[in-house]
């Protein structure tokens, strides 16, 4: 069930940003209702459950964003049903994205800030490279950087982590004609630090929802 209370509050707060709800442990309702409050940016990270909701709002206006690892086998079977990609790691994805998109798609590059093996995304002192490589690819736009800050209670590192972020996205724009506008950091735990770090998209799942009683 959505706070909405909550969700109204984090409107205020960010305005002028976007807020992407991560609806990973929401479905069709709870996406109607964050739809009524005035958040209409909806992210899901898994395909199946992507399709699912899609196919339930079909009537609903809203920006699909997938902000999950997307794996190859998968491009074929979502790619054209998204508005933007969070997820751009590899040549391997943008291959297939070029082989299966119908129109340009808004991509994210996404960056392993944390330096966690657990987590995706390419090395900072690859960034450059790969993005040159993308504007060979006319399927593909690349609008942003997004990375994931360490789950912890040190602010101080979680500000190191995103200002590679903002510091990369300054780079590639010094060298390039095409510019990067986004940035996509900052997530329940940590979006407060995210927006005063200068992120463009937040987001935000369990902080939307009511905690079960």
């Amino acid at each position: 069930m959505i706070n909405i209370e909550k969700a109204r509050e984090l409107l205020k707060l960010t305005k002028g940003k976007t807020i992407v709800a991560a609806t990973k442990y929401g479905n069709d309702k709870d996406i109607s209702t964050l739809i009524d409050i005035g958040i209409n940016n909806i992210g899901e990270n898994r395909v199946k459950s992507f399709l699912e909701k899609k196919d339930l709002l079909e009537d609903k206006e809203i920006i699909w964003h997938f902000i999950g690892h997307l794996q190859s086998k998968k491009v074929k079977q979502m790619i054209n049903e998204i508005d933007f990609l969070h997820s751009l790691d590899r040549i391997s994805l943008l291959e297939e994205i070029q082989k299966y998109r119908k129109t340009p798609l808004k991509c994210f590059i996404e960056v392993n800030i944390s330096k966690e093996e657990s987590k995706y995304g390419l090395k900072p002192s690859d960034v450059i490279t790969f993005f040159e490589k993308t504007l060979s690819y006319d399927r593909i736009i690349v609008v942003g950087l997004m990375g994931m800050a360490t789950y912890t209670d040190d602010e101080l590192l979680i500000k190191q982590q995103f200002k590679k972020l903002v510091d990369l996205k300054q780079e590639i724009n010094k060298i390039s004609n095409h510019n990067i506008e986004y940035l996509s950091m900052g997530m329940t735990n940590d979006y407060k630090i995210a927006l005063e770090a200068g992120s463009t998209h937040l987001r935000l799942g369990s902080i939307l929802f009511k905690k079960e009683e």
